[in-house]
């Protein structure tokens, strides 16, 4: 039997007991607190950390002579708010489809915006920025298709995507999406638009944007459109207005009075789509249709179906349906390229040029005289052409040196042999 170790108690066959005679619930574990000799126990040990930490918040503070070596209490906190904003910048993966249907695959992250994948492709693809590349979102199982406006967040967009359909994001110019700030009149038919009763003078260019743009006043849009009763595949004729709160047709010929206006739709959670397909799919009178598609819906049982008599009044009908719908944020899409640039006005706005640059013009030198181009389009155009035949005459001048060294090196190795 193994002696028992020094200073350790003996046990026998019952509980041992304490050395000073206690009973074993009045015992010492590792667990309970000393006690004074009444029986109390004793107050807890002082955190010497915490003691520490007290102690230094009560030194008086002293100037710090290199402030920015020293970390601030809120470093920590802005650090960790910076950190979750990083990590909540998830990277997905988008299909953006060129005018041949090929496809190029970009990880972006969640919160880009239209423009961004437009400067991205541009920078990838290594076109010229004339400010008019656009994303166009196609419904290929409806035949419905729209241009997505600038501010708009892509992954926000194919959120409203249902899974079996196939819809797909198209990267092509569109130079008519901000035309209507240069030339509203065109846009804008005198038969189509009425001002307020207040508005007595003519109204210039620049006013009718004001008015649109302004949240007092707001010019009303009215003419006849072919509407599709909901459920049916019949269409009705009917006299419709545009005002501040919405959409409205007539129940009774032209009037306009309250009591004979019937509330259409509106378009804070809805966005405006324009019909690709013409009569093929939704059986319209004309092939100048659009409609509206609520966010989050269930298919083309909640489409509200429009279609116009011709282009200029479905052109007059979805511009002011934008500017009412987005107001100055578009303004603020089309004046965002030309930030930081003086000189521009709601309807004036070019480029500034340097003063080397004004000296210049564009010519054509591909008929038997020269002349010069004054048509800024015609001339970026020629440009673009210059420059792939310059890309492929430089391509084709290389391959013909390459040709000529190894014909060369090979005469060389010839004579060497012989």
């Amino acid at each position: 039997m193994a002696a028992p170790l020094p200073g350790v108690p003996r046990v026998s066959g019952t509980a041992a007991e304490p050395a000073g005679g206690s009973p074993r619930g009045a015992a010492d574990s590792p667990c309970s607190l000393p006690r004074s000799p009444g029986g109390d126990p004793l107050p807890s040990p002082p955190d010497r950390r915490k003691q520490k930490d007290d102690n230094i918040l009560e030194i008086s503070s002293i100037p710090n002579p290199f402030p920015e070596l020293c970390c601030s209490p809120f470093t920590s906190v802005l650090s960790a708010s910076v950190l979750s904003k990083e990590t909540s910048r998830k990277k997905q993966v988008i299909k953006v489809y060129s005018e041949d249907n090929t496809s190029r695959a970009l990880e972006v992250p969640s919160d880009i915006t239209a423009r961004d994948v437009c400067q991205l492709l541009i920078l990838k693809n290594h076109y010229i920025d004339d400010h008019s590349w656009t994303l166009f979102e196609q419904l290929t199982h409806t035949g419905l298709g729209r241009a997505i406006e600038d501010h708009e967040l892509i992954m926000e967009v194919q959120s409203n995507w249902v899974m079996e359909e196939e819809n797909k994001l198209y990267f092509r110019k569109n130079y008519a999406k901000y035309e209507f700030f240069k030339n509203p009149l065109s846009f804008f038919p005198d038969h189509m638009i009425s001002f307020p009763s207040e508005t007595h003078a003519a109204v210039s260019h620049s006013g009718i944007l004001q008015m649109f743009l302004s949240s007092s006043t707001y010019p009303e849009i009215h003419g006849y459109l072919h509407a599709k009763e909901q459920g049916k595949k019949s269409w009705k004729k009917l006299y419709f207005l545009l005002r501040r709160s919405g959409l409205y047709f007539s129940t009774k010929g032209t009037s306009k009075e309250p009591r004979h206006l019937q509330f259409f739709c509106e378009f804070s959670n809805s966005d405006m789509y324009m019909s690709l397909t013409g009569k093929k799919i939704s059986g319209a009178p004309t092939i100048y249709g659009f409609c509206f598609k609520p966010n989050k819906s269930g298919g083309t049982r909640d489409l509200k179906q429009l279609c116009a008599d011709d282009e200029q009044s479905r052109t007059c009908w979805m511009t002011a349906i934008r500017l009412l719908k987005y107001g100055m944020q578009l303004y603020q899409n089309y004046m965002q390229p030309y930030q930081g640039r003086s000189g521009c006005s709601l309807l004036n706005i070019t480029p500034m040029r340097s003063i080397s640059e004004n000296s210049l013009v564009a010519m054509d030198f591909s008929g038997h005289r020269s002349r010069i181009i004054d048509n800024p389009t015609e001339a970026l155009s020629v440009a673009v052409e210059e420059g792939l035949v310059w890309r492929l005459y430089t391509d084709l001048s290389r391959g013909f040196i390459i040709k000529y060294l190894e014909k060369r090196l090979r005469d060389l190795f010839c004579s060497m042999d012989l």
